[in-house]
């Protein structure tokens, strides 16, 4: 096993979309420099795997001070997952890894080009589990925001972040950051839901006056002015 395996056919890894880091991220650090660490550290990341595949045939059962140099389950999905959601990253978004070296953990920037959310900037905190993908990532939004299904402490309804769902719409082992990704972005779209509202009074206003659009625009714009600025620890 390489790590080509886990790069689309003829593709390299490239990082031209890191062009900011939002609070909390390694601002001031050249794009260029950012990108090659992480690069180097999928990279870094692959070659242990490598060795890790490639020792298993002709290796006694380990003891239990072996299994902290394996490369987890998780950590080998998100090789392939990273390399996957930076070629298939929404043209609204953006990702930052404040650790080169935790693919696990890292921040999305959504920036809607539509809607009610148009010219905001929001940032999410994505956070991978050990247990994954057998569970979804958590998910936190750390730009107060005046939305349906999303709290202003942050919290996020989402289905398919959903670890136990009767009707199908929840986490499964199948779906991957890609998944996760994009349902974020629509959360600005198509899937702005006020029908199933987390944030009842957002959904509230909007009932009241969806013959008025733009009143719900109003509401939500002093939230998009300080997205870029104002952001929860």
């Amino acid at each position: 096993m390489t790590f080509h395996f886990y790069l689309l056919p003829g593709e390299r890894l490239h990082y031209s979309g890191y062009q900011s880091s939002p609070p909390g991220g390694r601002s001031g650090l050249p794009d260029s420099e950012t990108a090659g660490e992480r690069e180097g550290a999928m990279l870094t990341l692959a070659s242990k795997l490598k060795r890790d595949d490639g020792g298993k045939a002709g290796r006694a059962p380990s003891g239990p001070s072996d299994s902290s140099h394996r490369v987890s389950i998780r950590d080998r999905l998100l090789i392939k997952e990273v390399a996957e959601l930076e070629a298939n990253l929404p043209s609204t978004c953006k990702l930052n890894f404040p650790d080169v070296n935790k693919l696990h953990s890292f921040q999305l920037a959504v920036s809607p080009d539509e809607g009610y959310y148009q010219s905001g900037k929001f940032h999410f905190e994505i956070d991978v589990p050990e247990a994954y993908n057998m569970v979804p990532p958590k998910v936190k939004c750390l730009t107060r925001i005046w939305h349906p299904n999303i709290t202003e402490s942050g919290e996020i309804c989402l289905s398919l972040l959903r670890e136990h769902s009767i009707d199908g719409t929840g986490w499964a082992p199948t779906r991957t950051l890609k998944d996760v990704v994009w349902g974020l972005s629509s959360l600005f779209t198509d899937l702005l839901n006020f029908d199933d509202p987390l944030n009842i009074d957002a959904a509230e206003h909007h009932l009241r006056d969806k013959a008025q659009p733009d009143r719900l625009r109003e509401r939500a714009e002093p939230y998009k002015r300080r997205g870029a600025t104002t952001e929860r620890g």
